[in-house]
């Protein structure tokens, strides 16, 4: 889907970025120790049930008995990634995750077990989940929501990529097209110290709202109609972030223009109904959100 909401902006300097004080890593959440040294006004923070929950990438949880959050941890590198998990669709609404220096050094090769591809999450119950792996035979990939590729810091880590809870069902043409593109956009292009401290990146496929599904498969699986990204960047500059929302189509168009595919966070929430970095201080969201700046994310037309 193409969307003609994007405004491009020549702004200079430190107007691009949501302005942002020596104790930005103070605000709560992301890889900071939460020591917060400022007043700050969040009225749609997170609960802070657990720490994880007011992690910078974390979108608002959705909350109510049918879903869970799982946290997906390593002992060398704490978090790894976070999901939602919706237990009656047997489904996953977002995992997010971050990109810095300590996670994006390659120390392992893609993980591959041709006995067990693709693990059931050890950490959701088996009453929520599918008896049997619902993609095989269906014509639809294991599309990874958390990438292999940004989680080669280690094996484990890698290995809790492929986990059934991480994947959504995928034509091929558009996993290996311009889904790839985009992920390589922000795990390769993006993903460098030049560029950004942290990226906290929350990703999905709809599954909440009838119109947004493109259908369910036999093996009772729902298939997204489109799928999203949120990115939030954060360096010295201060924060910038942009969302992407791309229609789920048979068809190849990995030569589009990625700009075409380019909105606001405000404009991602108002399609998927998520509430995204909602653990910013509300007056960096709110600066951070409205507006999008795709030529300081070295995109243009």
């Amino acid at each position: 889907m193409k969307t003609a909401k994007i405004l491009l902006l020549t702004l200079f300097g430190a107007l691009m970025f949501a302005a942002c004080g020596d104790d930005d890593d103070d605000i709560g959440g992301g890889n900071s120790g939460g020591n917060n040294n400022r007043t700050v006004k969040n009225v749609n923070a997170n609960p802070a049930i657990k720490p994880e929950y007011l992690r910078l990438e974390m979108p608002h949880i959705k909350g109510g008995d049918n879903n869970l959050v799982v946290i997906h941890s390593t002992s060398e590198f704490g978090v790894n990634y976070i999901l939602e998990w919706d237990c009656q669709k047997k489904t996953q609404r977002w995992s997010c995750y971050t990109l810095d220096n300590s996670n994006s050094i390659k120390k392992v090769d893609r993980y591959y077990d041709k006995d067990n591809q693709y693990p059931k999450d050890p950490d959701i119950p088996k009453a929520y989940t599918f008896a049997s792996d619902p993609y095989w035979g269906t014509g639809y990939d294991h599309g990874h929501i958390c990438p292999s590729y940004d989680r080669l810091n280690s094996r484990d880590c890698n290995i809790q990529t492929f986990y059934l809870s991480n994947m959504q069902p995928q034509r091929n043409v558009f996993n290996a097209g311009l889904w790839l593109k985009m992920e390589n956009l922000v795990g390769k292009t993006w993903n460098t110290k030049s560029f950004r401290d942290t990226l906290y990146v929350c990703k999905g496929g709809t599954i909440d709202k009838a119109e947004h599904i493109l259908g369910t498969l036999k093996t009772g699986l729902i298939v997204p109609r489109y799928f999203f990204m949120a990115i939030l960047c954060k360096n010295t500059q201060g924060y910038k972030a942009l969302g992407f929302w791309v229609e789920h189509l048979n068809e190849d168009h990995s030569n589009d223009n990625i700009i075409d595919y380019v909105v606001s966070i405000d404009e991602l929430e108002r399609l998927t109904g998520i509430d995204f970095f909602c653990n910013l201080p509300d007056d960096l969201e709110e600066a951070t959100e409205r507006i999008v700046y795709p030529n300081t994310w070295s995109l243009r037309n």
